[in-house]
């Protein structure tokens, strides 16, 4: 996953202040800063695919704070495909190559969603125009997981990252998109690189929706459903900081291809959530890193801390950096060795358990969002979506064809009678309730 991408170094700066809801060293005064590392990268395709894709895009983020790493690993949509971590992996074998051709097979892709509602949100904003971004520095960043922040009186808060670009969105009908890939399978790695070459940086303004505790046991919307936004009028998001990228990598493999992002970096004021697909990257991130770049790639010049490392990890292959000496690596000890730091433990939650509990199916409302978004869009948007989906689907079977159509029409009538019109689907057959 995320083969093909494009990475460069910046800075992170602290422009709103938010010290009360965090005891984070980075956010203690407005002006701090950091280093930083971003990726981006489209999902499905290999290291020598066409970057303009239609594709979600990572946009993975990496600050060297004086406290360690924290680590983002974003995408460009504020929502995702599933909710559920056990259809992850299913859902990742249904964008791939299939087994008995080697082709990417849109008929895998579209029974896979058409069985799966919960993807209806995303899958409107995937073939809406934002679907294919003119370039990395054109396209926002989203934490998409619920995470949260603590302070120095054990409060919790929820919140959502929103990384929104200074450049303006700018983005690639499906023509543009095939004439650019036809002469260059690089562009967007090409933009990326050129731009910060020639001093024009991109930046990005990074936002927080925040959601104090108690809150999240009420609210209408499941908190920690990863494909669900937070309405802007209920939650605000408020400025937090400016990103700037302004330095290329010198070895694109040693600094790009072994970047290694895992949400479980985050310094002492950070925390995760209930969200269960975020429970499960946790695990997954650190696991893969071991699998594709070895035992000790997080003391890889990319992914190390800027600041004094307090590890009590060993040994393994391609260890380069002194193994530690002699230095003892278990507690309790008696020789100076490493010791609890109670003052950096996160706060219990407060929930009663109801908001960090749900089925992935049962009792979700999987449409009125994915409506939502498509009354927001104007008439050419409308008709780029539609005209987007009903290209993709068009050699899918029908059985599936009208399975899908069904979700649209649940969204918005307009939705579904749009693509249902563009396939030669009878309207009888999507009125009717799901499979």
């Amino acid at each position: 996953m995320h083969a093909k991408g494009a990475g460069a170094y910046g800075t992170f700066t602290v422009t709103g202040d938010i010290s009360k809801y965090t005891r984070t060293q980075l956010f203690s005064k407005v002006g701090n800063s950091c280093e930083m590392f971003a990726r981006f990268s489209t999902v499905a395709g290999e290291m020598g695919s066409a970057d303009t894709a239609r594709d979600p895009r990572g946009f993975a983020l990496k600050f060297y704070t004086d406290e360690g790493n924290w680590d983002m690993v974003g995408n460009n949509t504020p929502v995702f495909f599933v909710r559920d971590p056990l259809k992850f992996s299913d859902f990742i074998h249904s964008q791939k190559r299939d087994p008995a051709t080697g082709l990417r097979d849109n008929t895998m892709q579209w029974d896979f969603w058409s069985l799966s509602p919960e993807s209806l949100h995303q899958v409107t904003t995937l073939f809406s125009d934002r679907g294919i971004p003119a370039s990395y520095r054109h396209m926002n960043g989203y934490s998409s997981h619920t995470y949260s922040l603590w302070n120095n009186e054990g409060e919790r808060y929820w919140i959502k990252w929103h990384i929104k670009t200074l450049q303006g969105i700018q983005t690639l009908t499906n023509g543009e998109a095939a004439d650019i890939a036809g002469g260059d399978l690089d562009y967007h790695r090409r933009d990326l690189h050129t731009a910060i070459e020639l001093g024009e940086f991109p930046r990005w303004q990074v936002q927080i929706q925040i959601m104090p505790e108690h809150e999240a046991e009420s609210y209408h919307i499941h908190p920690f459903d990863l494909t669900k936004v937070w309405p802007h009028d209920d939650y605000p998001p408020i400025e937090v900081g400016i990103i700037e990228l302004n330095r290329n990598p010198k070895n694109y493999f040693a600094e790009v291809e072994q970047a290694a992002f895992e949400p479980g970096n985050m310094p002492p004021g950070m925390s995760a959530s209930p969200d269960k697909m975020l429970q499960a990257r946790l695990l997954s991130y650190p696991d893969a890193h071991r699998y594709r770049i070895g035992i000790n790639y997080a003391a890889l010049d990319v992914n190390k801390p800027r600041c004094p490392v307090n590890t009590s990890h060993r040994d393994g292959q391609t260890r380069f950096d002194g193994n530690a000496d002699g230095a003892v690596n278990y507690e309790p000890n008696s020789f100076g060795g490493p010791e609890e730091s109670p003052g950096v433990k996160e706060p219990p939650l407060k929930i009663s358990g109801d908001a960090d509990r749900y089925s992935h199916r049962d009792g979700n409302e999987d449409y009125s969002q994915a409506g939502a978004l498509y009354r927001l869009m104007n008439d050419d948007q409308k008709a780029q979506l539609i005209g987007n989906l009903v290209g993709a689907l068009q050699e899918v079977p029908h059985v599936i064809q009208v399975r899908q159509t069904r979700y649209f029409y649940q969204a918005d009538p307009a939705y579904g009678e749009g693509v249902a019109e563009g396939l030669g689907l009878k309207l009888d057959d999507i009125r009717q309730s799901g499979d």
